[in-house]
């Protein structure tokens, strides 16, 4: 069902909630035939470039991060001619930054959002209210924001596959029996200062929760095999408590305080 993963073939893009740390607990649970793959939450896609699934199904609300995966697929070259123009240095960042995505080419605007998820604070993608990119410039000593080589071998990688800017409800008219879904939402805070959804303006709170909880049931009940991440929280436990659920422990380092950071919590949880 998929081809080995190898070299360079790894995510291009910081994410928040990235899951290479947990890759080792996630691969253990995949099913071991599945027909078709989707990821609806896809962010950084550490799990599809881990899986090399032989059909994959991308998809994402966050329309700039689709415009990322598309122009890595299809435009890479170009791409890489514009990352190289760009410079580290905090002013320039914020020059960036203060521009109107919209109003820049395909090749242009992504290359903005990688520029700015590599140099920016944390690798984290925040938009305010207003839908604008508001992280702080971060302070690294050498960051690499034009890997050339990562990003060809992604760009091979994701030759053929389908991407979509959809949101994760969706999932319900394209997804079939025998497909295999990993769900990888924004995860319910453990604490106040781990509050992080502000991947869209609209942000997604507990409701949006339990819509995902909604379309876990139904694909279940569809014959498609779900995997799911998230926070290891007694509403997880108590939702998903007729599915199988393993706890796992993850370095985290999102938290606004220095003493929250460190292992946490987390629950992968499927149907099968």
């Amino acid at each position: 069902m998929a081809n080995k993963n190898t070299g360079e073939v790894r995510p291009f893009l910081k994410w928040v909630g990235g899951k290479q740390q947990a890759m080792p607990h996630i691969s253990s649970l995949y099913p071991d035939k599945y027909n078709r793959y989707f990821e609806p939450f896809v962010g950084g896609g550490a799990v599809f470039f881990n899986l090399n699934p032989q059909e994959a199904h991308l998809s994402d609300i966050n329309e700039e991060l689709i415009d990322c995966y598309v122009v890595v697929r299809d435009q890479v070259e170009e791409l890489i001619m514009v990352l190289e123009k760009h410079k580290y240095e905090k002013d320039y960042y914020y020059a960036l930054r203060s521009k109107d995505p919209k109003k820049m080419s395909l090749a242009d605007r992504v290359a903005r959002m990688i520029y700015l998820n590599k140099t920016g604070f944390n690798g984290l993608y925040r938009v305010n209210k207003s839908g604008k990119f508001n992280v702080p410039f971060g302070q690294y000593k050498n960051p690499v924001f034009c890997n050339k080589s990562v990003l060809r071998a992604c760009s091979k990688r994701l030759f053929g596959v389908n991407i979509n800017n959809a949101s994760f409800e969706s999932i319900l008219d394209r997804a079939v029996a025998g497909d295999f879904v990993y769900f990888d939402p924004p995860y319910i805070p453990v604490s106040s200062t781990s509050y992080f959804t502000a991947y869209q303006k609209d942000g997604f709170g507990m409701k949006s929760q339990e819509r995902l909880l909604e379309v876990f049931d139904a694909l279940s009940e569809k014959g498609v095999k779900v995997m799911l991440s998230n926070s290891d929280v007694a509403w997880m436990r108590d939702k998903y408590s007729k599915y199988n659920i393993k706890p796992i422990k993850i370095n985290r380092h999102i938290s606004a305080t220095a003493a929250n950071r460190g292992p946490v919590g987390e629950l992968l949880v499927t149907n099968y």
